[in-house]
């Protein structure tokens, strides 16, 4: 799973998100460090208003927490998500060892490698390179 610091940077480069069922959030407020949620039909849905969208928690929960802003809480991204997001840049995924992963991408006829101990990890980086250098574009 990817980790709370690489989320937290992706969002902070504009990794936008459209809950869906399946996805993976924490809370990114104190008190939630270590609870990770996942957004089901049943239990935690996200509704649409004008105002933003709000994560409702449907009463199936050990606490009582009604809803949540989408801005409170921090999309932890799977690593099929995250090679999606790579589109046609992502060439590999490979294992180094017991505790490395490597992805590459191809940038601009270049190959650039990625390297983190988790394998969502090594997507992120990939995504926030990608990420700067559409910023850099603009």
């Amino acid at each position: 799973m990817i980790s709370t610091e690489c989320a937290r940077a992706l969002a902070a480069a504009g990794l936008r998100w459209h809950p869906a069922s399946g996805d993976a959030f924490s809370i990114d407020r104190g008190g939630f460090e270590n609870d990770v949620f996942t957004v089901s039909d049943m239990t935690i849905e996200p509704h649409e208003f004008d105002t933003g969208t709000i994560l409702g928690f449907n009463g199936t929960t050990e606490w009582a927490l009604d809803s949540l802003a989408l801005e409170d809480a921090l999309w932890l991204p799977r690593e099929d998500q995250l090679r999606g997001l790579l589109r046609s840049t992502f060439r590999s995924l490979r294992r180094l060892d017991e505790s490395a992963h490597r992805v590459l991408v191809e940038i601009s006829g270049s190959a650039e490698s990625f390297d983190a101990a988790d394998p969502a990890d090594a997507y992120g980086l990939a995504l926030l390179r990608l990420i700067g250098l559409s910023a850099d574009d603009v």
